[in-house]
């Protein structure tokens, strides 16, 4: 979907909304004044100044606001604030990373007992940075579920992405067959940044920014003899949601994913499933052991995580006798 941003004054949005009075949507996002959808087009202005424009005639639109508009500009000082505060290392990002045109991935799931594990790669050119700002793209781990399920709703129209799933009974076999986590993550990062790379082309990324679960040399060695993503620049950095919104837009679609087929195994269960590792992921656990069998454990769960002999403690001592 094509998108064009423009800063206007406050009497210009007015007269905006005065212009699209019979366009008027029911609805305003936060942060917004008003939001319009004309002919092939959605307009959304925020209190920021920032009007969006995206549809086939987003531009057609736009033109008839642009004179005297401003560029949205992205703060770079800030940016190399957060890129020069991580350890270093050769695949180490450049103080204006923030500013490419790059592919960013990420990952969520890896660390809790219940749900697959989910690689997003997204690609986000300069034009897009500001407009990913403006909907509110930070760090997943920083929303809620239905701040999550808000923003999902509007980037996956606007940037070019690929969602990978590994689900349990997948993951429990490649583990099983001694697979480490970190080797599957790697896969399932370098496939979705070549599906985002394949679907962009012949526009190639300015680079590709992957968040660090492992040290560069161990990735790499991970994925020998695969045919890996072609890319100018490639870095890896901890906190790369922090560092362009390419990622954590990356992490806003995983969780997402995520938080879906979560919902999906609750209604499964005929419970709620919680997330995480913790003591309340065991009594769900024993709980669906009783209810379902243990056989189940395979759809539900990371068979090698210490919640299974946690879990069947539990269930032996609860429900065994019950």
């Amino acid at each position: 979907m094509s998108n064009v941003i423009l800063v206007l004054n406050p009497g210009k949005i007015a007269e905006m909304k005065k212009y699209y009075a019979a366009h008027l949507a029911e609805k305003t996002p936060p942060g917004g004044i008003f939001a319009a959808k004309p002919a092939n087009c959605t307009i959304t202005a925020y209190q920021s100044g920032k009007v969006l424009f995206q549809g086939a005639a987003s531009e057609t639109e736009a033109g008839k606001w642009s004179h005297g508009a401003t560029a949205p500009t992205t703060p770079a000082k800030k940016t190399a604030a957060k890129a020069s505060s991580v350890k270093t290392h050769r695949y180490s990002p450049p103080a204006n990373i923030g500013e490419l045109s790059i592919v960013g991935s990420d990952e969520v799931g890896t660390g809790d007992y219940f749900g697959p594990m989910t690689v997003v790669a997204v690609y986000a050119k300069r034009e897009h940075i500001p407009l990913l700002k403006e909907l509110g793209v930070k760090d997943s781990k920083n929303l809620n579920d239905k701040q999550i399920a808000g923003i999902a709703s509007q980037i996956k129209h606007i940037v070019p992405y690929s969602l990978l799933t590994c689900e349990n009974p997948k993951y429990n076999s490649m583990q099983s067959k001694g697979m480490s986590q970190g080797k599957m993550k790697a896969l399932l990062h370098n496939q979705a940044i070549k599906y985002v790379i394949n679907k962009i082309a012949p526009e190639k990324p300015e680079a590709v920014l992957i968040d660090q679960f492992a040290q560069p040399d161990v990735f790499f060695n991970y994925l020998k003899g695969q045919e890996l993503f072609q890319a100018e620049a490639v870095y890896l950095s901890t906190k790369a949601e922090g560092i362009h919104v390419a990622v954590a837009a990356a992490s806003i679609l995983a969780r997402y994913a995520f938080v879906k087929h979560f919902e999906k195994l609750s209604e499964k269960a005929g419970f709620i499933i919680p997330k995480g590792a913790g003591p309340a992921v065991d009594q769900a656990c024993a709980r669906l052991i009783h209810e379902k069998g243990i056989s189940v454990l395979n759809e539900f769960t990371k068979l090698h995580f210490a919640n299974t002999e946690k879990s069947k403690a539990i269930y032996q001592k609860k429900y065994k006798n019950f």
